[in-house]
């Protein structure tokens, strides 16, 4: 593919020039460093106004309450079934996503993706119009296949649930769930009355959510691969972005400006658990790093 085919709903300019100019680099680099990274809510898909993976939880605490209208007693359950984010943000993030992520308290790893699955393949979001597995960005997924074309390996680093990404990266993005890296939940595993293991889920988290310094230090631990190109748009991508731009060889930074509210969102990329010392636009302005505007460098947003 040529550069004047390559990537067709990037605009030209400077961003797209960066592109392929890194594009064209990486093939100096050998195959086996050729490793990008991509955060996933509000760099591969849409995270507003609620994140996917929260309207997931949702829609299954909707039913579960359905059935038991006691349940949505529970303070941490009555707050996000309000709709009202002070209510929620009074209890902590923390508290509140520990009690949605145990509504799947004791499933299997296949029935938990088993869920997850039938409610991509059914779910809409509501503002945008268009099914919730079409929220995902037609230029990213252009960018991916142009760096498959030169045999990198790409994976995804996310604050979401490692196991709700699983579910979907391979349909979605052609990720396999080995190149997933996010929040972990805790499986115990269990024997059925023949001995026979099996693991089942917790509602424990396992280590600390995966944004900030905690990125880098997974993905070496889970990965073992630096990239040499880093995507993503919240502060909790920072130091991922910093990694890949550190390596001794063609490296790209890309994040992601939210600056399009007539066919997204408009909005500042914010970190949900980190203290936010300096806005990402500007750390990125002062790093050198490539910031893709939505509205200016996109000429699709999603997949028609």
């Amino acid at each position: 593919m040529t550069s004047s085919t390559a990537l067709p709903s990037w605009r030209p300019g400077a961003t797209r020039d960066a592109l392929l100019e890194f594009l064209d680099a990486a093939r100096s680099v050998p195959e086996t460093d050729r490793v990008a990274y991509f955060d996933n809510d509000g760099t591969l898909w849409c995270e507003r106004p609620a994140y996917i993976q929260l309207e997931f939880f949702l829609d299954a605490l909707r039913r579960r309450v359905a059935n038991d209208p006691s349940l949505g007693e529970r303070p941490e359950f009555a707050a996000v079934l309000s709709g009202d984010p002070e209510q929620a943000g009074e209890l902590g993030l923390a508290r509140v996503a520990l009690a949605l992520a145990g509504l799947f308290e004791g499933f299997t790893p296949e029935a938990f993706a088993a869920e997850v699955r039938a409610f991509m393949a059914t779910a809409t979001h509501a503002a945008l119009g268009r099914p919730m597995r079409a929220t995902v960005y037609q230029p990213m997924l252009e960018l991916i296949a142009e760096l498959r074309r030169l045999d990198f390996t790409v994976g995804i680093v996310t604050g979401g649930g490692t196991e709700f990404v699983r579910a979907v990266s391979e349909d979605l993005y052609g990720v396999p769930a080995e190149l997933v890296v996010g929040t972990l939940i805790a499986y115990d595993l269990e024997r059925d009355r023949s001995g026979r293991p099996g693991l089942r889920r917790t509602g424990r988290v396992l280590g600390q959510a995966n944004e900030g310094p905690a990125k880098v230090a997974n993905i070496q631990t889970q990965l073992g691969r630096r990239p040499i190109l880093a995507a993503g748009n919240t502060s909790g991508d920072r130091e991922m972005l910093e990694w890949a731009t550190a390596a001794d060889r063609p490296h790209l930074a890309l994040l992601v400006d939210h600056d399009d509210s007539e066919r997204e969102y408009s909005y500042a990329g914010k970190a949900q658990t980190l203290t936010e010392t300096e806005p990402i636009t500007e750390a990125a302005s002062r790093l050198g790093w490539c910031v893709v505007s939505i509205a200016n460098d996109w000429e699709t947003v999603f997949p028609r």
